[in-house]
């Protein structure tokens, strides 16, 4: 049974940074999937990040390019969404995933995940 908890989210001002975490327990692979959605009041859940842990290419959706930076470290078996240049549109509930299958190839192909986070909200004012 995987465990997800997440951390790290809170409200700042627009141009803000902010940094979630997610800490992973019970993985029967050494490798897997996990990412970051986010779903705001109204609007359907996006995908903002992914990353397979065994390969360092990440996914990012286009709105959060260049601004947010997925990672995990292994010794933890956590995974990090470093939020920068925050804006009011990246205002949501953020949820941690992760697939336990162990497949994956880079963060593209992060996209069937079966384990969820309890989310975390994510406030930016303008």
């Amino acid at each position: 049974q995987v465990q997800l908890v997440e951390s790290g989210g809170g409200s700042v001002q627009a141009g803000g940074s902010l940094r979630l975490s997610c800490a992973a327990s019970g993985y029967t692979y050494s490798s897997n999937c996990m990412g970051w959605f986010r779903q705001a009041p109204g609007k359907e859940r996006e995908r903002v990040a992914a990353i397979y842990t065994g390969d360092p290419s990440p996914y990012y959706a286009d709105s959060v390019k260049g601004r947010f930076t997925i990672s995990h470290d292994n010794a933890k078996n956590t995974v990090y969404l470093q939020m920068n240049g925050l804006k009011p549109e990246d205002t949501a509930m953020y949820y941690c995933a992760a697939d336990s299958s162990g497949r994956g190839n880079g963060g593209s192909s992060c996209v069937d995940f079966d384990y969820w986070g309890q989310g975390t909200q994510v406030t930016v004012s303008s």
